[in-house]
């Protein structure tokens, strides 16, 4: 399977008559229990349309195969809503998570476990959803930021898929996320999450950093951890495991020269567990120069990597 995606990959970078197919497998939850006032119904509406979006919504011109679509969940938790005086507006966050199968294995990889926590939309009880990449911000800005935002991850769980089967192979995909970002929706201050001057942490910067090349290395080892890592675990497990390892230095690196990163602990929400399990299965007298650099580069998790020691 994992040969055949890369090979649909590369095929779709060459021809673009190749017939489109859906990408993806996901699963929605929309979560609101803390808002009132509201018809319940219009959130098995939101839910159904969303998971019909996510499922239905055609993000390339790559063809995947039923068994090769990529499975990932959403879940929306909203808090509140008449967000900007509109009772159809809401907010709360968006929980996501991705995954892709591992080679000879009978587990699969995450790619993709991130909230954001700055999530507000509009949504109207049956209306359709609808993304063009050429009008992103819509016509009603609130509303459209419901599908730019589904966007715009959908491009990022795809760039880091290809790139785990091929050096840089997402980078189509995150030029496209970034599209969305440079073309966000905007209505006052009631929609944020898109602008550099928001945060250092939110979605401008996570995918300026993924196309920058003071990151490049950490796409590098992106590769280097699945294809040549995981991938090979089953065939040469002590090669596979050095592979990763080793790569731990230059993401040291990495996150020397840019303390701070929100990629590098993107990353670390996604891996920390497979990096705890690869550090288990070293030899304890190897494990203390990897365990000093995980825990630096993971601090919410450097306890479990110290009591590996």
């Amino acid at each position: 399977m994992y040969k055949e995606r890369f090979f649909l990959w590369l095929a779709g970078m060459l021809a673009a008559f190749c017939a489109p197919a859906q990408e993806f497998n996901c699963k929605v939850t929309v979560l609101h229990e803390k808002i009132s006032g509201v018809d319940a119904q219009v959130f098995v509406s939101m839910q159904k349309a969303i998971n019909e979006f996510m499922n239905n919504q055609r993000w390339t011109t790559n063809e995947f195969g039923p068994v090769e679509r990529i499975d990932c969940n959403i879940m929306f938790n909203l808090v509140s809503n008449n967000v900007g005086g509109d009772p159809d507006a809401y907010s709360g966050t968006m929980s996501l998570q991705a995954t892709r199968p591992v080679y000879n294995a009978n587990y699969t990889s995450t790619l993709v476990n991130y909230v954001d926590k700055d999530i507000q939309f509009k949504y109207t009880q049956y209306s359709p959803l609808h993304f063009d990449d050429n009008q992103v911000s819509g016509t009603d800005p609130m509303a459209a930021n419901l599908t730019a935002l589904l966007a715009y991850y959908s491009y990022l769980v795809l760039a880091l898929d290809y790139d785990s089967f091929a050096p840089n192979g997402g980078t189509n995909e995150l030029k496209k996320a970034q599209n969305v970002v440079s073309n966000s929706p905007e209505s006052n201050k009631s929609i944020s999450g898109w602008k550099a001057i928001e945060s250092t942490r939110n979605r401008y910067w996570l995918v300026d950093e993924l196309l920058n090349t003071r990151f490049e290395d950490v796409r590098g080892f992106w590769y280097t951890m699945h294809r040549e890592g995981l991938d090979s675990m089953y065939n040469k497990p002590t090669e596979a495991r050095a592979r990763i390892l080793n790569g731990v230095k230059k993401l040291a690196q990495v996150n020397k020269e840019n303390p701070s990163s929100v990629l590098i602990q993107f990353l670390f929400n996604a891996k920390s567990d497979e990096f705890l399990h690869l550090l288990a299965n070293l030899p304890k007298p190897e494990r203390g120069p990897y365990i000093s650099m995980l825990s630096a580069l993971d601090v919410p998790n450097a306890a479990k990597y110290g009591g590996l020691k």
